[in-house]
C-alpha cells in the first residue's frame, strides 16, 4: 500500500443576513454539489453542511474527502469533524 494523501476538495461561502433567500441558498448548494461531482466525486461521497446562524447569516460548505491511500476507493469518507468539535468546545469554554 503506497501512502497517498490527496487534498480534500471543499467549496464554501458565508453570506450575511439579507444576502440570500431560501431559493438562492438551495440553488447555491445544488451548484456546489454539481461542481464537486464534476470533479469526480460520487454523489454519495459529497458532504453538504449548511449552518444557519442566529443573526440570519448562513455558512455553506460542500466537500469531498478523496481518500487517504492510493488503493483506497475514491471518497474514503468524510473524516474532518475535528474543526466542528473544536469550535463547539471553544463556544462552551466561555460559558
Amino acid at each position: 500500500m503506497s501512502l497517498y494523501q490527496p487534498e480534500p476538495v471543499e467549496i464554501s461561502t458565508r453570506m450575511r443576513p439579507g444576502e440570500w433567500t431560501e431559493a438562492s441558498l438551495e440553488e447555491l448548494v445544488s451548484t456546489y454539489q454539481a461542481k464537486i461531482v464534476a470533479m469526480g466525486a460520487a454523489v454519495s461521497d459529497v458532504l453538504t453542511e449548511v449552518v444557519r446562524n442566529d443573526d440570519g447569516s448562513v455558512a455553506v460548505a460542500v466537500s469531498w474527502n478523496r481518500g487517504t491511500y492510493a488503493d483506497e476507493p475514491e471518497g474514503g469518507g468524510f473524516t474532518n469533524t475535528e474543526s466542528t468539535n473544536t469550535q463547539s468546545g471553544a463556544d462552551t469554554a466561555g460559558a
